[in-house]
C-alpha cells in the first residue's frame, strides 16, 4: 500500500536562489507525510548540486530533462512521477508561509471527499518586498459551479502552488497554452463537477518577479489571441451569455488592440465566432484612448453584449 500521502512536485529551471528558499520551507513542515518530485529542465547542474544541501532531510526523487520541456509540459512531468494520493505542485520561485502550511492542505483532504482544495496566498514582490494578501471570494462559489469561465474574468483562486489535487484527476496542463493554462485547468476540471474546498488562510507565499511567465505573456496578442481561440474552440460561445465572461473577451480584443479581422487572423487562426468578430467590428470604430476609458469601453462592452444577444451569436 502506498505509504506517500502528498506528492510536492516542483517544476525546477536554474533559478536555484529562489529554488532553495522552497526547500528550506519544506524542510520546517511540520507534517512530513511526503515525497519532494523535481523536474529539472536547466541546461546545467546547478539544481542537483542544490539537492545535495538537502540529503537526507526529506526525499526527493530528481528528474533531469534531456531536452528542456518548458512550461507547462514540465509541470505535466513532474505531476507524472508522483506516487502520493495528493498532488501539490508549487512553482520554484513560491515557498511555504509558515511551517504549518502542509499540515493544513492536509487536513482539509478530509473535508466530503472532494479533490481539488487551495488556499489563501500572499503575494510576495521580489523587487519592493511588498506583501499582498490575496482571499477567495466565497460568496462567488455558486457563480463558479455554475459557470467556470467566470474565471476569466479574473483567477480569483490563483496560481498552482496555492492548490492541491487528488491524484486520480488524471487531466494534464494544455500544453498549448502559456498565459490561461492554469485557470484553463480549473475550468476543465470544474466543468467536469469537480467541487472545491477552500483554506480561509494564507498558506503560500507566491513570489512576484520579472522572471514570471506572466510577465511577457500579458496583452501579447501572439500569446492571448491564439489561446481565446483555444478557449472558444474548448468551451464554445454560451458561456458569454454571462456578461462577466463576455467583458473577460472584450477586453482580450481591446488590450491587445485587434481592430480588425485580418489582424486577428493574422496569428493563425480562422473560422472566428460571429461575436468575436462583432467586438472586433465595434471596437475598430474607436480609438485606444477611447476605449481605454473605463466607463467609455464598460458602456460599448454593454452595447456590444445586448447586440449579440439580439443576434442570437451567444
Amino acid at each position: 500500500m502506498n505509504s506517500i500521502f502528498i506528492s510536492i512536485c516542483i517544476p525546477a529551471y536554474k533559478r536555484t536562489h529562489f529554488l532553495k528558499r522552497l526547500l528550506s520551507s519544506i524542510e520546517n513542515q511540520s507534517y512530513t507525510n511526503f515525497e519532494v518530485i523535481i523536474s529539472d529542465d536547466s541546461n546545467d547542474n546547478s539544481v542537483e548540486q542544490l539537492l545535495k544541501e538537502f540529503t537526507g532531510k526529506f526525499e526527493v526523487k530528481y528528474f533531469k530533462n534531456d531536452k528542456a520541456l518548458g512550461t507547462p509540459a514540465n509541470w505535466n512531468h513532474a505531476i507524472s512521477k508522483a506516487t502520493g494520493e495528493w498532488i501539490k505542485l508549487i512553482h520554484d520561485d513560491d515557498w511555504f508561509a509558515n511551517e504549518h502550511s502542509l499540515e493544513k492542505f492536509a487536513l482539509a483532504t478530509s473535508n466530503n471527499n472532494k479533490k481539488f482544495i487551495f488556499s489563501a496566498y500572499y503575494n510576495k514582490t521580489e523587487i519592493t518586498n511588498n506583501t499582498e494578501m490575496m482571499f477567495f471570494n466565497e460568496n462567488l462559489k455558486n457563480k463558479i459551479l455554475k459557470n467556470p469561465l467566470l474565471l476569466l474574468a479574473k483567477n480569483i483562486i490563483g496560481p498552482p502552488s496555492v492548490t492541491l489535487f487528488h491524484n486520480s484527476i488524471k487531466d494534464t496542463y494544455d500544453v498549448d497554452l502559456k498565459w490561461r493554462v492554469d485557470i484553463e485547468y480549473y475550468i476543465r476540471n470544474i466543468s467536469k463537477g469537480i467541487d472545491f474546498v477552500y483554506i480561509n488562510e494564507p498558506l503560500i507565499n507566491v513570489g512576484v518577479s520579472k522572471s514570471q511567465v506572466t510577465n511577457y505573456c500579458l496583452n501579447v496578442p501572439s500569446v492571448e489571441i491564439p489561446e481565446m481561440f483555444i478557449l472558444l474552440s474548448k468551451y464554445g460561445t454560451s458561456p458569454l451569455k454571462n456578461i462577466m465572461v463576455y467583458d473577460a473577451y472584450w477586453r482580450i480584443v481591446r488590450n491587445t488592440h485587434i481592430n480588425s479581422k485580418s489582424k486577428l487572423e493574422s496569428f493563425g487562426q480562422t473560422n472566428w465566432p460571429a461575436v468575436i468578430l462583432s467586438m472586433v467590428e465595434l471596437q475598430s470604430k474607436f480609438n485606444q484612448n477611447t476605449l481605454r476609458n473605463g466607463v467609455i469601453s464598460k458602456t460599448l462592452m454593454g452595447i456590444s453584449y445586448i447586440y449579440n444577444q439580439l443576434k442570437s451569436n451567444l
